[in-house]
């Protein structure tokens, strides 16, 4: 048996060689400069070697592997960036020949002369399911943690080491534009109804199956490298091809508004490279490849949906020095829809859960809202029968607050009204032991006066949940003015249980993610009152990049809220601290239109029942006297709801809630999907520059309020040439410490 550091080599009696991927110190396998330097070596071996009939690559851990390493993603930006500096003229061939490096391994792999088959476990995504393309056979087990995937136009980049050129030569054009332009994942047996894997087995016949390949015969020549090979349908020039390539580009604008180049470069790749041999167009990839590496769009969304998304999901944020927390027993205080998703979460994350409420009735109520979540998962093949049984069997609904006195964590979901949280803390603290973290779940309160109520302050720390909370994968950790480091730890050491990534806050009026949604839902209503048509203040913020109109999430949200908040806010901070004609506009609404939102099926929308489709409500426009489509520029439109959102972002950093760019930009993308291509709020700024932010916010201020006027912090970033990343380096202690 050969052993390398990432690898193991063992030939069996029937020549065949087994090679295991298996990274030390890792959970899941990932490729970085040490693994790609061993697996060519591989190759090299298992072909000098005349012992060796096949080669069967599998994973020694339950996934095959993520794809790229964090570190690798990063180290071709930075190697970009220092050529750039050194050289311009050069700088693009050697990053041209930089991204060529896999695809090279790759083709040497599927060229070696001698069969490849990859056995696939698990998660299977990026340059490892690129890696078993370029094997001859491809197995996958028939488990439920299967995930198939080329995600990278996710993250600002595409399929770049051969995935755009070998996919369209298994599946027929459509489904492989579908599957790479949108990033979705493929269960087993849907990549082999597209040809993408050759079988699909029980996950103990892995192996085995993956080792008949190779006695059976199995090629060790890929199909598009025999004589008269065709691509599925026939290629570009036919009747159906036809049809479909005119149409693609349209149908790409319409779904991304042209701010995505990587996901037209997948077509570009495709189109191209299925018309010429399959070396050219892996040339092709490689060149487009080069060119999209070098876009604003993949450096931001690479930084921060890919690196920072890691970064604060491993716990960039946790202070050192406390011992993680392995939570037993978690306690939820509220047991409506949003505390009872909250329990749902905590068990399906192997935590036992008390469920509190008022009375039994209410308490058993919320836990037949898990009932309903359990039985939607298992009906979508995410559980099992068992696995559901189990998770339910972790939440105990009670009506006793005594059931708390072992609990690690309490989080409380109740109504929002202070004097109603006041008796929860209270009574929680009552039965509460020594050194157990006290959470509240309030979305608009602020903790540091909750935390008046509470004689533990230090270890009274906020836990903001988004709805659907089984779905929303951001949670804002918020700090009290007294909430202790070790709070902190537990806070986020529950929220990795959990899977989700949080970002930590300090506290505020609406925290970081709620004023920036309000500022995007208060610009549709000035639009509104402008005379703006509905219709176009929708498309204008989808053409911007937002995956759902402000009036549409004003639904959700629900209209009836916004009123209460703007009550709230004029009640707290004086009438001059709202917009009067905003006041008007949602009053009206609700209390004489009776138009709450989605929850009494009328808002901004009408929702008939299903499956008739939402709508405006047609008297919407007859609010205010409508302004001809044609007099308006959509570019305005777009630009407002960019930059009203980025200017409250950056309030939050010169006031100080927010400490980190990353939290900033994550928490705008995953809190209400602040259009992802610009990598997040802060870096929507810093790509087009603070001076250029300035001059733009400066010239909206002039004609559509003060609410745009930038503010001392972005005036003196511009006038020194500073970016957010910059003045704020999140990595600056990382640096001194080293």
């Amino acid at each position: 048996m050969s052993t390398y550091t990432n690898f193991t080599l063992e030939t069996d009696a029937d020549g065949i060689a087994l090679v295991t991927w298996d990274m030390p110190g890792k959970s899941m396998n990932v490729f970085t400069a040490e693994v790609m330097a061993e697996l060519d070596a591989i190759i090299d071996a298992t072909v000098a070697d005349a012992a060796v009939k096949g080669v069967v690559i599998t994973s020694g851990k339950s996934t095959f592997s993520g794809g790229a390493d964090l570190s690798m993603v990063k180290s071709t930006f930075t190697f970009y960036q220092d050529e750039k500096e050194k050289s311009p003229q050069t700088a693009v061939q050697k990053l041209f020949d930089r991204v060529g490096s896999m695809t090279g391994l790759f083709r040497k792999l599927e060229t070696s002369g001698k069969p490849w088959v990859s056995a696939i476990n698990g998660t299977c995504m990026g340059g490892a399911f690129e890696m078993s393309l370029a094997c001859h056979g491809r197995v996958a087990s028939n488990a439920k943690s299967v995930k198939i995937a080329l995600p990278e136009v996710k993250v600002g980049i595409f399929p770049g080491a051969g995935g755009t050129q070998r996919v369209p030569r298994l599946a027929n054009a459509q489904d492989a534009l579908q599957m790479m332009t949108t990033g979705q994942s493929l269960t087993g047996s849907r990549a082999k109804a597209m040809n993408l894997v050759h079988q699909v087995v029980e996950p103990d016949q892995l192996i085995p199956a993956a080792k008949q390949m190779i006695k059976d015969g199995l090629k060790p020549i890929a199909p598009w490298d025999e004589k008269g090979f065709k691509a599925p349908g026939g290629g570009i020039w036919t009747p159906a091809s036809a049809q479909l390539w005119p149409a693609a580009p349209a149908i790409l604008r319409r779904e991304t508004s042209g701010n995505y180049p990587a996901a037209l470069a997948i077509l570009k790749c495709v189109y191209e490279g299925l018309q010429v041999p399959f070396d050219t167009g892996l040339k092709i990839e490689q060149r487009y490849f080069t060119e999209v590496v070098q876009t604003r769009e993949a450096f931001s969304m690479i930084r921060s949906l890919f690196i920072s998304m890691q970064e604060l999901g491993k716990g960039a944020r946790r202070p050192a020095g406390h011992p993680k927390t392995e939570l037993k027993h978690v306690g939820v205080v509220g047991a409506g829809f949003m505390g009872a998703s909250i329990a749902y979460v905590t068990a399906a994350a192997g935590i036992p859960v008390t469920l509190i409420d008022r009375d039994l009735e209410a308490a058993a109520k919320g836990k037949a809202v898990c009932e309903g979540l359990v039985k939607d998962s298992v009906g979508k093949g995410r559980f099992t029968q068992d696995e559901a049984a189990a998770l339910l069997s972790r939440i105990t609904p009670s009506a006793d607050y005594a059931d708390l006195a072992h609990a690690d964590l309490v989080i409380e979901a109740v109504f929002e009204d202070r004097e109603v949280k006041k008796a929860v803390i209270e009574a929680v603290e009552a039965v509460l032991p020594e050194g157990a973290i006290f959470a509240s779940n309030t979305s608009t309160l602020p903790i540091s006066g909750l935390a008046k109520n509470s004689k533990r302050r230090a270890d009274f720390i906020g836990i903001h949940f988004f709805s659907p909370v089984e779905k929303m994968m951001l949670t804002e950790v918020i700090l009290g003015k007294e909430t202790g480091d070790r709070a902190l730890a537990v806070a986020l050491d529950y929220v990795a249980a959990i899977k989700k990534t949080p970002i930590v806050v300090n506290d505020t009026r609406g925290f970081f993610v709620n004023r920036c949604v309000l500022r995007y839902m208060s610009e549709s209503y000035d639009m509104l009152i402008e005379g703006v048509p509905p219709a176009m203040i929708e498309n204008a913020a989808k053409m911007a990049g937002m995956p759902v109109g402000p009036l549409a999430l004003n639904d959700e949200v629900a209209i009836d809220l916004s009123l209460k908040i703007l009550k709230a806010t004029a009640a707290d901070l004086g009438e001059t601290a709202i917009d009067p004609r905003h006041m008007e506009l949602i009053s009206r609404m609700v209390e004489k239109e009776g138009r709450f939102g989605r929850k009494n099926s009328k808002g901004f929308y009408d929702y008939p029942p299903k499956p008739a489709k939402k709508s405006l409500w047609p008297e919407l426009k007859s609010l205010y006297p409508q302004k001809k489509a044609d007099d308006i520029d959509i570019t305005v439109l777009k630009q407002r709801f960019l930059v009203t959102i980025a200017l409250e972002a950056a309030r939050t950093v010169e006031e100080g809630i927010v400490t980190d760019p990353r939290e900033a930009d994550v928490g705008s993308i995953l809190g209400f999907g602040f259009a992802p291509y610009t990598g997040g709020a802060l870096s929507y700024i810093d790509g087009m520059g603070a001076t250029a932010f300035v001059d733009l916010a400066e010239k909206l201020a002039r004609t559509y309020g003060d609410h745009f006027k930038p503010t001392p912090l972005l005036r003196d970033m511009a006038a020194k040439g500073e970016t957010f990343y910059g003045r704020f380096d999140p990595y600056a202690g990382a640096k001194v410490a080293a």
